[in-house]
């Protein structure tokens, strides 16, 4: 249960509700993440990611990795296995999963390769030109007047 009340961020900002709405959302949820499989996430340049997944006795062709709507879903199936196998210890976890992440707005995956036990996703941040910061030049209020009346 939360302690504390979002009203006034939605108050004091103008078109942050969703960002509002994931706070609220996380603070809310009582529910634990799971821990399986282990992840890296690690920033290799100003707006480049990479998310490094330990995905041990997994094959590339088990694996999936798929964007839908700002989200990113990374899953692996086993196909069924025979029961001729007889494990006296089995301590490599081949269990199905399915791991979520929310990407950021012009978050895009841009390639995945599995090695080694590891499935690293490369993700690239992607700011389009109309979003970027630009100056506004401002003129003097005697230059505004002067074009004005030589219309």
């Amino acid at each position: 249960m939360r302690s504390f009340d979002l009203a006034p961020l939605y108050r004091a900002t103008v078109g942050f509700d969703r960002v509002a709405d994931l706070m609220d959302r996380v603070l809310s949820s009582d529910v634990t993440q799971p821990s399986y499989p282990p992840y890296n996430i690690e920033k290799t340049s100003d707006d480049s990611y990479r998310i490094s997944i330990a995905v041990a006795g997994f094959a590339a062709d088990e694996l999936s990795v798929d964007v839908k709507e700002n989200a990113l879903i990374v899953a692996a199936r086993k196909p069924a296995e025979d029961d001729a196998r007889t494990y006296l210890h089995r301590g490599i976890a081949t269990r199905a999963f399915e791991r979520r992440f929310h990407l950021a707005d012009h978050v895009r995956v841009t390639g995945a390769t599995h090695a080694d036990g590891m499935l690293h996703i490369d993700l690239v941040r992607e700011v389009p030109e109309a979003l970027k910061p630009r100056r506004i030049e401002i003129a003097r209020g005697d230059e505004v007047e002067g074009k004005v009346l030589e219309a």
